[in-house]
């Protein structure tokens, strides 16, 4: 059970300027990996800055969500999720941390299309008549992969591989996105009900745009939690499970979670999973193992990973 504690101020959380790195200069790409290694090893946490998204198209994307989100529940509920398609889900869809009962969040989702045939293959279901909705969504969608595949080649480079290396596995994933919304809770939370219950990420890495409520709170290697708070103009990375794999356990999957107390605000983020193509196998590289070491994890399939957890966390609404 993890029990819900007071968080400290935000202490550990790295701030990382990838303005030189995006210029493509080897040596800036160098230095920015070297910071990436750091907070992979720590906290699996990091904020970046300068990172090449112009504000202009993440405060529209924000706009559509909270427009989205402004509409009538019925409205809403004629784009809920259906077997085969993204979607709307409402609030206490999913269920992250079993102690803590149905997340109080809902969320809109979206992916980019997959070759038919893949597993990962979703039909996106678009609002009709919210125009320039699906626009500016696709816009900050599209910024945000390239900014994903960027700090992919910085693991890479961190971890002693090449800086395209994982790329390949890249092609073809469906790059789910996700609009949330928090309602507000009391501020004194009863027990463990929070917006996002205690969880590690299911797949490579996370990328977190966080309007100014916060919110967003995460475990150090000590036991305790601290405040991711939001920082104008940056976007928060964090790895999932899939890179503890890939590094033998060498790099960090945090434990986080989400509560909105403000008592009156609604908090909003926008979460992209940028995640290997399905059938991608992930397995321990060879720069993660010492000497006579040998890999804590077996091979596996990246797709089939992530769908385990994703259906156990919805499974309180099948039985």
């Amino acid at each position: 059970m993890v029990v819900y504690a007071a968080p400290t101020a935000t202490e550990d959380i790295p701030i990382i300027d990838l303005s030189a790195s995006l210029s493509g200069d080897d040596a800036a790409c160098r230095a920015a990996a070297e910071e990436v290694r750091r907070a992979c090893r720590d906290t699996g946490f990091f904020s970046v800055i300068d990172h090449g998204i112009d504000a202009g198209i993440i405060e529209a994307a924000f706009a559509e969500s909270k427009r989205f989100f402004h509409q009538p529940d019925a409205w809403k509920m004629q784009l809920a999720k259906q077997p085969g398609s993204n979607g709307y889900e409402p609030l206490e869809s999913q269920v992250l941390d079993p102690d803590s009962g149905p997340d109080l969040k809902e969320s809109f989702n979206v992916t980019r299309p997959a070759e038919t045939g893949s597993p990962d293959q979703l039909r996106n279901l678009w609002p009709k008549d919210l125009p320039g909705f699906r626009e500016n969504l696709e816009a900050y969608h599209r910024k945000v992969q390239e900014l994903g595949l960027h700090i992919s080649r910085l693991i890479a480079l961190s971890l002693g591989m090449p800086f395209r290396f994982f790329d390949p596995t890249f092609e073809n994933q469906k790059a789910a996105l996700r609009l949330l919304r928090y309602p507000p809770m009391p501020g004194n939370v009863d027990a463990n009900k929070l917006g996002a219950g205690a969880h590690h990420d299911f797949g490579w890495i996370t990328i977190v745009a966080q309007d100014h409520i916060g919110g967003l709170e995460v475990e150090t290697a000590s036991g305790n939690w601290i405040r991711v708070d939001p920082i104008p103009g940056a976007l928060v990375v964090n790895l999932g499970d899939l890179v503890t794999r890939w590094t033998n356990g060498v790099y960090h999957s945090s434990l986080h979670r989400v509560i909105n107390n403000t008592g009156t605000q609604d908090r909003y983020s926008m979460v992209l999973f940028y995640n290997h193509r399905y059938e991608t196998t992930v397995e321990c590289l060879p720069t993660c193992l010492a000497p006579g070491e040998k890999p804590k994890y077996p091979p596996a399939v990246s797709g089939e990973l992530r769908t385990e957890k994703y259906l156990a966390s919805h499974s309180h609404l099948t039985g």
